[in-house]
């Protein structure tokens, strides 16, 4: 074949003059919001109806802003066929830990003293933790970049895994010594009326109404759940471990990757808007003052009953380990 006739093939117009073959992340994910700062409005209706009023005044309209979001990539590049393989893999270690368990019958071992705690401590977590979904979702939906949208519907995905497998060993601990511990009843009431949960509940509930994507990825992101992680990943990991509670303890462990994971895209997208934004380190400071404190007051409001375990744990460690989370995912913001 002659010089004249091998011409430079084009690769892919929708991502500009590359010169390479895209990645499967990228042919699945680029420029799929199509009605993103789309003119007049961003979806074919009246540009005076609510949904578009509400992109508009909430994403468009966002004080946290760069001039390009397609540029972001998700340190995990992860598809939907990606993930599904990667947590099925999960899911079959945890079957293998839940298995073992109850082979040995660990469930057996622990003490009335461990019973009361988990009532306390473990058992309303389904609440707070559907709600940090809640959010995620909410991010994903109203972010101006399916990059970005990927990532967050990924870790609301995670937070669903981690809430039926609490979920099961709770079952487990129900259909063993008490009914009522797997009742909603229960949990809720915890929830609702207890002292010490007031603090996240009242942080949660707030976030949940932080309209603004950039306020509520922040909110969440940098600072509820870095916090809330901290306290059920390491500290109720840790106590459940020092009690006895191997399947607990060894759930909890897993779930540390999707953690780190939601950590790490959270970290690069503030990383990718300050290069793109200097002067956004304004608007993130803002939030995360607006954020942090109640984060960690909330850990503060729980971590009293991790002194009253039958192994404690000293609530000043629980209330570190949430401090050092929020700590290490804020420093990109400087």
């Amino acid at each position: 074949m002659s010089g004249t006739s091998r011409r430079q093939q084009k690769t892919w117009s929708l991502l500009g003059d590359v010169r390479r073959k895209p990645s499967p992340y990228e042919v699945v994910t680029s420029q799929f919001h199509y009605h993103f700062r789309r003119q007049p409005a961003p979806f074919e209706l009246d540009p005076r109806a609510p949904l578009n009023v509400w992109y508009l005044r909430y994403r468009e309209g966002s004080t946290f802003q760069v001039y390009d979001w397609e540029g972001f990539r998700d340190p995990a590049k992860l598809t939907y066929r990606d993930y599904v393989a990667f947590q099925h893999d999960r899911e079959v270690y945890l079957d293998g830990v839940v298995d073992r368990c109850e082979s040995d019958d660990t469930v057996s071992t622990v003490s009335p003293g461990w019973l009361r705690t988990a009532r306390e401590l473990v058992v309303p977590l389904r609440f707070p933790l559907h709600i940090m979904q809640m959010i995620a979702l909410y991010i994903g939906q109203m972010a101006p970049s399916s990059f970005i949208t990927n990532a967050a519907h990924f870790q609301a995905a995670d937070e669903m895994r981690r809430i039926q497998r609490i979920a099961y060993w709770n079952v487990t601990l129900a259909q063993t010594y008490d009914a009522e511990l797997a009742a909603t009843a229960t949990a809720r009431t915890r929830f609702e009326d207890d002292p010490a949960w007031q603090p996240l509940r009242k942080v949660l509930e707030e976030l949940l109404v932080a309209y603004d994507w950039g306020e509520a990825f922040v909110g969440l992101e940098l600072a509820v759940k870095p916090a809330v992680d901290a306290l059920v990943n390491d500290s109720i990991r840790r106590l459940a471990a020092a009690n006895g509670d191997v399947m607990l303890g060894d759930l909890l462990e897993d779930f540390s990757q999707d953690a780190n994971r939601a950590r790490k895209w959270s970290d690069a997208l503030v990383s990718y808007t300050i290069s793109r934004n200097p002067g956004i380190v304004e608007v993130l400071a803002g939030h995360l003052e607006r954020w942090s404190p109640p984060a960690l007051e909330a850990v503060e409001a729980l971590a009293g009953l991790f002194s009253e375990a039958p192994v404690p744990i000293d609530a000043a460690d629980v209330v570190a380990a949430a401090r050092r989370s929020q700590y290490q995912i804020a420093t990109a913001v400087g």
